[in-house]
């Protein structure tokens, strides 16, 4: 299966695989208002049950593409560093 991969001009690391080159059709306005003005496109890359994807399950975005027409990659979670601690044996 292939797929179609833009990344955000607006948020980093958010990214959208589409089912169609270029065929927003199926994005929902608000989804695709956040991408910025224009998402743009990075690769097209071949999907199958037995590739690895960095940070997403390939059977996840496989399903979603083939019902939905697409697939959201959220940026990965920033841990709040103000509740940062040192650790007990920790030495200034």
């Amino acid at each position: 299966m292939n797929s179609y991969i833009y990344k955000s001009s607006k948020k980093d690391e958010l990214y959208l695989y589409l089912a169609t080159k270029d065929d927003f059709s199926m994005i929902p306005q608000t989804l695709f208002d956040s991408m910025g003005k224009e998402p743009v496109f990075v690769m097209e890359l071949a999907l199958s049950p037995d590739r690895t994807l960095a940070r997403e399950d390939v059977n996840a975005v496989m399903k979603n593409l083939e019902t939905k027409g697409f697939h959201v990659q959220m940026p990965p979670q920033i841990h709040n560093l103000t509740s940062f601690k040192e650790p007990a044996n920790y030495v200034n």
